[in-house]
């Protein structure tokens, strides 16, 4: 998955440090960030500018390799020779997962902060704790932590059959399959979450709510929280037309293939596609914790 960079680890505590030119930089601009040319890969202060170094703030780090966001914006005269920026939608192809990670969770830091410039009670400018990754306003004391939404996917199986879905957005374009999904309301837990959406999605019930495991999904700002599930009496499909074009139960053999290993749907498709599921839904069977 896309956070999955062992043996690498990944360290996001909070602390203030002062840049140095071997550290990355993370420069963002809209949708895009800036990369070296040839080949592409994240760009040094070395690369971009020991300028901006006193415009950066300490991220997190990979192993003993530093990470910065860079919060001012470089003008078209700024950007290197040798660099350009590059939409954030093409980082899990170009860049190795150990520089799209890192390069993904920026972009999430830099969304939170340009949308909270000021204050949302009083209007105030908002600067930086320093104490804890949060922002904090010069004025009224009103504390903002980073935007994460958590949201629910679920394989639903119906014996060796898995139910599948059609986004209704795009339909026509984007033909590939997907697991129900949708974001936690106030109010209830994960799983309450994924009995909802399923019954929203597709109308259809479901058992043995058995969780699998999670991944931080910058896609937008979320947290994915993944289960398997069993369906729990009609198999009839009746969709939520204004999100959905299609739902499918594949028999395991007609499973369509996964496209890329860096979410957690595929992984939760394929533990279905290889029997894993079984293994997981049998131990809760004995042992249930959400009826």
């Amino acid at each position: 998955m896309l956070h999955d960079i062992a043996p690498m680890v990944f360290n996001n505590a909070f602390a203030i440090k002062e840049p140095a030119a071997e550290d990355f930089a993370l420069c963002y601009s809209q949708n895009e960030i800036l990369l070296t040319d040839e080949p592409l890969a994240l760009p040094r202060f070395s690369d971009v500018g020991l300028h901006l170094m006193p415009h950066s703030e300490y991220l997190f780090s990979i192993d003993d390799m530093r990470f910065f966001l860079v919060r001012s914006a470089l003008s078209a005269t700024e950007i290197p020779n040798d660099c350009r920026f590059v939409p954030l939608s093409s980082l899990n192809t170009e860049l190795p997962r150990w520089q799209a990670f890192p390069a993904h969770m920026g972009a999430q830091v830099f969304r939170w902060k340009n949308s909270h410039i000021y204050c949302g009670r009083c209007g105030a400018p908002m600067k930086n704790s320093d104490l804890e990754r949060a922002l904090v306003c010069s004025e009224c004391g009103l504390v903002e932590y980073p935007k994460i939404a958590p949201a629910i996917i679920v394989a639903v199986t119906d014996g060796d059959r898995l139910l599948m879905t059609r986004y209704a957005r795009n339909a026509n374009s984007y033909r590939r399959y997907a697991l129900v999904a949708g974001f936690v309301e106030i109010g209830e837990t994960f799983e309450e979450a994924v009995q909802r959406e399923v019954f929203e999605e597709v109308g259809l019930r479901i058992k043995n709510i058995t969780y699998y495991k999670s991944q931080p999904w910058p896609f937008p700002d979320s947290v994915m929280i993944g289960f398997f599930a069993e369906l729990d009496g009609d198999d009839t499909i009746t969709l939520q037309e204004s999100e959905l074009c299609e739902g499918v139960w594949f028999p395991r053999e007609e499973i369509p293939p996964t496209q890329s290993t860096v979410s957690i749907a595929q992984e939760l498709i394929e533990g279905v596609r290889s029997g894993i599921n079984e293994l997981c839904l049998e131990l809760h069977r004995q042992r249930p914790i959400f009826p």
